[in-house]
């Protein structure tokens, strides 16, 4: 089911998967981050910004991914896009849904976006690559449009749309993301995703495939995996695993091609 909020019922659930942590909180600009560090010599000069789906930085899921990025050379930084409200329990009695998106505009995540980027630029940053699950997609298309990341990885991408007109909308984002941005693009999308389904999944290929999109252009299709596969996917299910893992490493193939 797909909220009238760009949301479906996907983006509130998944399974936490096991691990410990190994990154730290740090304040970037003033902004609560969680960072991972490579334990040995990489590119000072390059950061991966890891953008959050709503249950931002108190999922496990979340912080395993920032450390896995880390440990394939780069240092990776999450900020927290939710602002301290973070979704802890969904099927809770109390939640309101509605009320929580409307606290999660873009207006409320645009400042820590840019602060970080700036606070990052006046440490001597100079190419950002992004990653963007479900809710972090927005921020991830702000930074490519502004020309401030350098390369774009979106993963089950959520809030690009608008619900009536799925296939409208994805062709007027992929037509200003042509137009306005010169990072390379790779989405890692799925086979059941209300939020970017097969029919947008092809309109994005026909606007930004077959070289049409200079920079670069990448998309990958994972079958039987659904919205939300990449981050908190059911491992247990050998074709989820399969998505999940996959689409890591298509992720890490195209930052060390791009970035």
């Amino acid at each position: 089911m797909t909220s009238s909020a760009g949301f479906c019922d996907d983006c509130f659930k998944g399974v936490r998967h096991e691990g410990e942590p190994e990154g730290k909180f740090e304040q970037i600009g003033g902004f609560k981050c969680y960072v991972g560090t490579p334990t040995g010599d990489y590119p000072k000069d390059k950061v991966i910004i890891f953008l959050t789906d709503v249950f931002g930085l108190v999922l496990q899921n979340n912080l395993l991914l920032v450390d896995d990025f880390a440990r394939n050379g780069y240092k990776t930084i999450a900020p927290d896009i939710l602002n301290d409200d973070p979704i802890i329990d969904f099927n809770s009695p109390t939640f309101d849904r509605n009320a929580w998106i409307a606290k999660h505009g873009p207006e409320s995540w645009i400042p820590t976006v840019d602060g970080v980027i700036a606070a990052l630029k006046a440490e001597g940053v100079t190419r950002f690559g992004t990653t963007g699950y479900c809710f972090g997609a927005p921020p991830s298309w702000h930074l490519a449009l502004k020309n401030e990341s350098h390369v774009t990885v979106v993963s089950h991408p959520s809030r690009l749309r608008i619900p009536e007109d799925l296939e409208a909308s994805i062709t007027s984002i992929a037509s200003e993301y042509k137009a306005k941005s010169k990072a390379p693009l790779l989405i890692n999308s799925c086979e059941v995703d209300p939020q970017f389904d097969p029919a947008a999944q092809a309109v994005a290929d026909k606007l930004l495939g077959d070289g049409q999109f200079a920079p670069g252009y990448q998309r990958t299709y994972w079958d039987g995996c659904t919205h939300g596969f990449a981050v908190r996917g059911d491992l247990s299910n050998p074709k989820i695993k399969a998505g999940k893992e996959g689409s890591f490493e298509a992720s890490v193939k195209f930052f060390k091609k791009y970035l």
